[in-house]
C-alpha cells in the first residue's frame, strides 16, 4: 500500500479572500465588522469570497478596517457562587447584551487578585469592581488602554467609573426604618473588601447619627455575603437579650435567609422583625412575604459602563475623565410594619 503524505493545510488569511473577491483588505475587514461604508456589490463579492475559502475571520484582524481592535474584556473578581449571583448575572447580561448591540467582542476573564492579565489584541477593558486587583486596573492603564470600572467609584485614579450611590441608597432603607418608629436596627453586612459592602454600612451609621440614635456595634454582623454566614448572624440576632427590632441586611440574598431562620424559630416576618435587603432580587418576591429593598441599577450600569467604553475607544476622540454615581430606590413592599 502506497501512502501519500499529504503537506500542510494552507491556513486561508482575510488576504486570500480580499483576492479572490478583486477588493481590498480593507474592504474585506469592513464586510466583517459589519460597517456600512460598503458599496453593496463589494459586500456580496467579499461575503461570497468567505463562503468559498470557509474563512474564519479573526477578531485581532479588526484593527485593520478601525484602526482599533474591537474585543472588550471583561474582568470580574472570581468568588463563591458568582454563577447564582444575582448582581454578577445581572451585570453579565447588560454588558453582553450592549456590547452585542455595538458589535464589540466580548472576553469574559474571571481572575484573582494576583493573576497576571494578557491584553493582547484587547483595546477596552471593564473592570467589574476592583477586590484586590487594583494591579490589573494600573497595569491596564498603564498600556494605554481604554478601562472603565464599575461598581466601585475610583476616587484617586485617572480611570472612568459608573457605580451605585451605596451610601444614600442604605440611608434610605434605615431611615425607612427609623419612620417606623425602630430605634434598634441591627445591620447584617456583606464582606467588607468590598466598597459596596463598606459604604452600606457607612450609610447605616450616617443614618443612625443623622437621627440621634447610637450606633449599636453588638448590632453590627459583619458577613462574606453567603447565606450561611447570613444564617449564623441571624441566629446570634434572634437570641441576643436585648434583641433588635429590625434589621438593614446588605443583600436580598442574605435576607432571605434571616427570613427562613425566623421561620424556623417559629417567629414572623414583619411581627417579630422587620427587614430591609438590597438589590431588588425578583426572588424577594416569591416568599412568604415579599421584601422590602433598595433597588439598585445593574442593567444601566452595566450599560453606561460599555457606551462609555466604547466613547473611549474611538481613537480620533480623547473624551475627558468621567465618574458616575447612579441613585438607588427604596421598593417598599411588606416585610416592614411600624413599631407596635
Amino acid at each position: 500500500m502506497v501512502r501519500i503524505k499529504k503537506g500542510p493545510s494552507k491556513t486561508v488569511s482575510i488576504e486570500d479572500v480580499a483576492r479572490l473577491a478583486g477588493v481590498s483588505i480593507t474592504t474585506v475587514s469592513r464586510v466583517i465588522n459589519k460597517l456600512p461604508s460598503v458599496k453593496e456589490k463589494n459586500r456580496l463579492k467579499v461575503q461570497d469570497a468567505i463562503k468559498q475559502l470557509k474563512f474564519q475571520p479573526s477578531v485581532f484582524a479588526q484593527r485593520l478596517a478601525t484602526g482599533r481592535s474591537n474585543v472588550v474584556m471583561l474582568v470580574v473578581p472570581r468568588y463563591e457562587g458568582i454563577f447564582y449571583s444575582f448582581y454578577a448575572l445581572e451585570l453579565i447580561r447588560g454588558i453582553g447584551t450592549l456590547c452585542d448591540s455595538l458589535k464589540l467582542d466580548l472576553l469574559f476573564h474571571l481572575t484573582d487578585a494576583r493573576a497576571s492579565l494578557n491584553f493582547r489584541g484587547t483595546n477596552g477593558v471593564i473592570f467589574a469592581d476592583i477586590i484586590g486587583n487594583r494591579a490589573q486596573l494600573e497595569e491596564a492603564l498603564a498600556q494605554g488602554l481604554a478601562c472603565v470600572v464599575i461598581n466601585n467609584y475610583v476616587e484617586d485614579l485617572e480611570v472612568d467609573c459608573v457605580a451605585v450611590d451605596n451610601i444614600k441608597g442604605a440611608e434610605s432603607a434605615v431611615n425607612y426604618l427609623i419612620s417606623l418608629g425602630h430605634k434598634k436596627i441591627a445591620h447584617i453586612s456583606g464582606d467588607l473588601v468590598t466598597q459596596a459592602a463598606a459604604h452600606r454600612l457607612e450609610g447605616y451609621r450616617r443614618s443612625l447619627k443623622k437621627n440621634n440614635i447610637p450606633v449599636n456595634d453588638g448590632y453590627i454582623f459583619k458577613t462574606d455575603y453567603s447565606r450561611g454566614q447570613a444564617r449564623a448572624a441571624a441566629e446570634k440576632l434572634i437570641t441576643m437579650p436585648d434583641p433588635p427590632s429590625a434589621v438593614f441586611v446588605a443583600s436580598d440574598s442574605m435576607a432571605l435567609e434571616v427570613m427562613t431562620v425566623l421561620r424556623e424559630q417559629g417567629k414572623q416576618v414583619p411581627r417579630d422583625l422587620s427587614i430591609v435587603g438590597f438589590d431588588d432580587n425578583p426572588s424577594g418576591l416569591y416568599g412568604p412575604v415579599a421584601l422590602t429593598t433598595v433597588r439598585q441599577p445593574l442593567i444601566k450600569m452595566a450599560e453606561e459602563g460599555v457606551k462609555r467604553l466604547s466613547a473611549l475607544m474611538e481613537p480620533k476622540k480623547k473624551p475627558k475623565i468621567e465618574k458616575t454615581l447612579l441613585a438607588t430606590e427604596l421598593v417598599i413592599r411588606e416585610s416592614c410594619q411600624p413599631l407596635a
